[in-house]
């Protein structure tokens, strides 16, 4: 939707983006017109930093703020220090499963669409690698963290799995992609300016 505007309102022949965000998030998006078209994959390859807020006792279908709760659990009780110690293990190597809403392929068609449809397509465990996770704040049962990481990774994943090691349930409430390797905020132009 954002390469779509940006062509029309810029007058542009070719423009591409570098790796898409989810709906529900907001954050650094990095575009390439023209030539520049051709370096995407090189783009893509950048490391992303996100803020991301987990609200821990429920499970979306989504796995975000937009689904449809699908798992409960009361009575949640956990330290400060279990949940430093649970996001510690996610820096480095890690295997994850994609969400079903996701525009990761099965036989051409995009897992979303399948879900959208309620059919879900359960992916393989995919090797991602975290560089660094950080915990930033927790209030009423919502945990922000900070995230550094390579290409491929789901943050939604993230949220769920982390919930999980807490023996309880999560989706993500709030994501901002803060930077894209050298691009952040700073040196970013805002949507509303250009759009």
């Amino acid at each position: 939707d954002v390469v779509k505007l940006f062509k029309k309102e810029m007058n542009l022949e070719k423009v591409g983006h570098c790796g898409t965000l989810d709906p529900f998030a907001e954050g650094v998006l990095v575009l390439c017109t023209g030539k520049k078209t051709k370096d995407i994959q090189k783009f893509m390859k950048y490391e992303k930093e996100y803020i991301a807020t987990i609200s821990l006792g429920n499970e979306t279908d989504t796995l975000d703020s937009t689904g449809v709760i699908i798992k409960s659990k009361k009575n949640i009780s956990f330290t400060l220090l279990q949940i430093k110690k649970i996001l510690k293990k996610y820096e480095g190597n890690i295997y994850q499963i994609p969400p079903y809403f996701s525009a990761l392929k099965f036989y051409g068609i995009r897992l979303y669409e399948y879900a959208r449809k309620g059919i879900y397509i359960r992916k393989k465990a995919r090797k991602v690698h975290i560089k660094k996770i950080s915990f930033l704040d927790f209030n009423k049962n919502n945990l922000s963290i900070y995230i550094k990481c390579e290409k491929g990774t789901y943050i939604r994943s993230l949220a769920r799995d982390i919930a999980y090691d807490l023996n309880t349930y999560g989706y993500l409430t709030k994501l901002t992609r803060i930077a894209v390797g050298p691009f952040n905020k700073e040196n970013s132009l805002l949507s509303g300016d250009i759009l």
